[in-house]
């Protein structure tokens, strides 16, 4: 079901922050539309769409550029692994792929080689900072961060087992984005400015230049994330039958309504009739591979052939966990919050999950449930597996991560 709101397809239910927000970024977009998990962000809505005549939003795109989804469905079954088994997955998992900034576990083949690193798109980052952030680049790639990302093992209705990652470009996106809206307000690369909105013209040469280092960062975050993903495939000794891939911070040029478009989604995935995607729910419930309907519905159309990327929060970090001081073993919590490690542990329980790292700002009481998020979206998507979760790996909670988010 949709509400116009200044022509606006929304869908789900939403405050009026959330519902503020998308207004803002309606006033200078040709069309927006707002996903069932939508919820605030940095002056877009995250699940927000927008569509533009040949510009593109820095902080549409987002800091994270390129933060996606991927999923394998493998050949193992589920009933090839006893529990101990699992469990000595989930720790196999922990020990090789690499959580928070820097690559340092046991996995070392990461492509750090990848042709991305030759680009020409290079050239648009300053020379004095250009070799320091490629190296940077190849020591965080295939690193998945913190937050709410992951390496998760999953069993569908049929009892396949596939393997699920969510994470994007890292410190290279990162200092791409902070980067151009140093630029755009005046300022060297390099200075921190405030998140505003920065619309840039894609004939330009500043938008050319923010273009192609948006394409390098998506290429790097689909390079990292088919690894890590692949690398846990070859830890269940398993061969790969099916890749969905999506990213869901990011620009495309488009064709709606006979018209070019630059269409901008952040946190919402493309979902064109027949395109698939991985959308996942929270650490303690059911992730899906769904795909657009082959009917090209209007509800599809208003949506600029977008769907959600999760279950969307309704509790902030801070919220779940509580407000601290200081960090590591010298935090200390100044007021308590409202999810306790009883409540994220006895749910897992009764799920019957297995986790590795994760902090009380990633339990499953600060999500929507995804199935009434997918039932919002109406007839746009359709249910192609149920995935539900064996093995949860995340960082853990007192992991530093700038780049989170």
């Amino acid at each position: 079901m949709t509400t116009n709101i200044t022509d606006a397809a929304i869908f789900g239910q939403h405050d009026e922050q959330t519902l503020a927000q998308l207004r803002d970024v309606a006033s200078r977009a040709e069309r927006v539309a707002l996903m069932a998990d939508g919820h605030v962000g940095f002056v877009m809505p995250i699940g927000g769409v927008a569509a533009y005549r040949n510009q593109v939003s820095v902080i549409g795109v987002g800091f994270d550029i390129g933060c996606g989804n991927a999923a394998i469905r493998t050949d193992r079954r589920a009933a090839d692994f006893t529990r101990a088994e699992w469990s000595a997955v989930a720790d196999d998992i922990a020990g090789t792929v690499s959580f928070g900034i820097g690559r340092r576990n046991l996995a070392d083949d990461a492509p750090v080689d990848h042709p991305l690193f030759a680009s020409p798109a290079w050239s648009a980052i300053p020379a004095d900072a250009r070799e320091d952030l490629r190296r940077k680049a190849r020591e965080q790639l295939g690193t998945v961060g913190s937050g709410n990302h992951y390496v998760d093992v999953f069993t569908d209705e049929s009892g396949a087992v596939w393997v699920g990652v969510h994470f994007g470009s890292r410190g290279l996106g990162h200092t791409i984005a902070s980067g151009f809206l140093a630029l755009a307000a005046g300022k060297p690369w390099g200075t921190r400015v405030p998140e505003r909105e920065t619309l840039l013209d894609l004939d330009s040469p500043m938008g050319r230049d923010y273009w192609n280092l948006m394409q390098l960062a998506g290429e790097y975050a689909y390079a990292g994330r088919e690894w890590v993903t692949r690398k846990v495939v070859s830890i269940l000794g398993g061969r790969e039958l099916e890749l969905v891939h999506n990213h869901h911070n990011f620009a495309w040029k488009e064709v709606h309504d006979g018209e070019e478009l630059i269409i901008v989604r952040k946190g919402a995935t493309p979902a064109f009739p027949g395109q698939k995607g991985f959308v996942g729910g929270s650490m303690g419930d059911d992730s899906v591979i769904l795909e657009g309907v082959t009917e090209n519905t209007e509800a599809q159309r208003a949506a600029l052939y977008s769907t959600v990327h999760g279950a969307g929060r309704v509790m902030s970090r801070t919220e779940a966990r509580g407000k601290r001081k200081g960090w590591g073993a010298k935090a200390r919590i100044v007021s308590p919050g409202k999810v306790s490690w009883e409540m994220l542990d006895g749910w897992l329980a009764r799920k019957g999950v297995i986790r590795r790292g994760g902090g009380l700002d990633e339990s499953p009481h600060v999500y929507r449930r995804l199935p009434a998020v997918l039932a919002a979206q109406g007839n746009t998507v359709r249910v192609l597996h149920t995935l539900s979760p064996i093995i949860v790996v995340m960082a853990g909670e007192d992991e530093s991560d700038p780049y989170k988010d």
